[in-house]
């Protein structure tokens, strides 16, 4: 999505089927501004039409378990030989080598592993699942479009080749913990989760409970915002100092005591003014209506669904949604032309919004000018035929 959200002309290689968790089509924002081809990778002439896309592509991802591709006749080696400026993704979450790569493993497995999900819940309670955010996303797709447009800027320098990118994610996820590393080796970071600056540990830098049952989350760490915090708070004579590290746990509570005195809403009015750097937690429903949020376009409404809009944001190349969610094999005649490759055409293209497709963990990107890779499908678990999405 994000290649596609950037201007990427990405087609999704979809196989005839059921998509893995059973999501209607029409609502799996993350097939956004793509299109969609049918393609059967284990019928005869499936590998060979691939490869025709690949023969035009700049960039093609895949998110089989080490070995699938190359099983298929898809791997690096036949991709190469087609395209040897070709930039070849692979997304898995143990690598491509090591004692794992061949394990089956979710989002919370890798972070599990990488370290970072130790850091996140509360002390002497078990780490929180941070959704699949941190790793799929964090560590995995977005570390990959690094990756990708690093090696496509280097195939279209002069002299300059294709290659593989081997993205794991729990490779992105422990590099995302770089700086705590440094903490840590500077005595700054304890090894415990809830006890450090920024896991919790701070009275002055973590959730609160309001008197409604919501939370304002609080991030006063420089002192003259914290000054401003406990102003507006109404305790900054009733507190014990705030490097008094000893006493926090007193500080801690004395802070949840008095959020507790008054609504979200009230203590929104009471902070929104200021540089005490407090702001009510909203939920996924609620945050497209907060004032910033709508001045700046941060959501947007296409085809009915109200979404995240494209980011980051470009002063001479702005983005947009420019397409809902991409059928399965719905675009294959379309794409057949503008790419001129007639032998992906099929009469097995999907009926609009009826019919389904699992990924077949393979994407070709096409330049054409206006973009720069073009993906079919990224997977966040390792599957021994295909990825599981």
């Amino acid at each position: 999505m994000q290649l596609a959200d950037l201007g990427a002309d990405v087609v999704r290689v979809d196989r005839p089927g059921g998509a893995g968790l059973g999501i209607d089509p029409a609502y799996d924002l993350m097939n956004r501004n793509k299109r969609s081809v049918l393609i059967d990778l284990k019928a005869d002439d499936g590998p060979a039409r691939v490869l025709d896309l690949v023969e035009r592509a700049d960039v093609l991802i895949e998110g089989y378990r080490p070995g699938v591709a190359e099983r298929l006749g898809i791997g690096p080696a036949d991709c190469l030989a087609r395209n040897p400026r070709l930039v070849y993704g692979r997304m898995t979450g143990w690598g491509q080598d090591g004692p794992l790569a061949q394990r089956a493993g979710h989002d919370i497995d890798y972070i599990a592993v990488a370290g970072t999900l130790s850091m996140f819940g509360e002390a002497d309670r078990p780490p929180t699942v941070p959704a699949n955010l941190v790793g799929d996303y964090a560590g995995g797709s977005l570390y990959l479009v690094i990756g990708v447009l690093a090696a496509l800027q280097h195939a279209r320098t002069p002299g300059g080749t294709g290659q593989v990118v081997d993205a794991a994610i729990v490779d992105g996820a422990a590099h995302l913990t770089t700086m705590i590393h440094a903490m840590t080796a500077a005595g700054g970071w304890q090894d415990r989760r809830g006890a450090n600056l920024l896991d919790g540990g701070a009275p002055f830098y973590g959730n609160y409970e309001t008197a409604d049952g919501e939370y304002m989350a609080v991030g006063a760490l420089e002192q003259r915002f914290y000054n401003e915090f406990i102003d507006l708070l109404g305790i900054k004579d009733d507190v014990p100092a705030r490097k008094d590290f000893g006493r926090w746990d007193e500080l801690k509570s004395a802070v949840a005591a008095r959020f507790k005195e008054k609504t979200r809403a009230e203590w929104t009015a009471v902070f929104e003014e200021s540089d005490a750097c407090v702001a009510p937690v909203l939920s996924l429903r609620e945050a497209p209506a907060h004032p910033h949020l709508v001045a700046r376009g941060t959501f947007t409404d296409h085809a009915g669904i109200t979404q995240p809009a494209p980011a980051p944001r470009f002063s001479a190349t702005p983005t947009s949604v420019r397409s809902a969610p991409a059928l399965p094999g719905a675009d294959t005649e379309r794409i057949a032309e503008d790419w001129d490759v007639p032998s992906i055409r099929s009469t097995a293209t999907s009926p609009t919004g009826t019919s389904t497709a699992d990924q077949t963990g393979t994407s070709t990107a096409n330049d054409t000018s206006r973009s720069t890779a073009n993906e079919t499908a990224t997977s966040t678990a390792n599957d021994s035929e295909g990825p599981l999405s």
